[in-house]
């Protein structure tokens, strides 16, 4: 991997936990945030060889399991990540067209 991938890639974690946190309910501590872009990182360090849609599956797979462990938080998923530019776009779960809620179920 070249340098300018190893730094793309290490900074995809960033540019994700941003777009989540920019959109999650409740707002993300700190600590949290470091969380997060733990799981992200390991998410993504195992993602060698991959196709861009495996991962995805695996970046919101972790998210999911972020959520599913705090059970209190509730955010969009990684909809697209360009690993050239690090650009990532998010999108929003939902159910019956709603979006999904931290708190009181649909």
């Amino acid at each position: 991997m070249s340098t300018d991938a190893t730094t793309r890639a290490a900074q995809a974690p960033d540019a994700i936990v941003q777009a989540y946190a920019a959109e999650a309910k409740p707002p993300l501590t700190e600590a949290l945030t470091a969380r997060l872009h733990t799981l992200l990182a390991d998410a993504l360090h195992e993602q060698a060889g991959d196709a861009p849609s495996a991962s995805l599956e695996r970046l919101n797979a972790a998210l999911d399991a972020f959520e599913a462990d705090l059970r209190s938080v509730v955010g969009p998923r990684v909809a697209t990540l360009d690993e050239a530019t690090g650009a990532v776009t998010m999108e929003h779960r939902s159910e019956a067209g709603q979006p999904l809620r931290a708190f009181g179920g649909q």
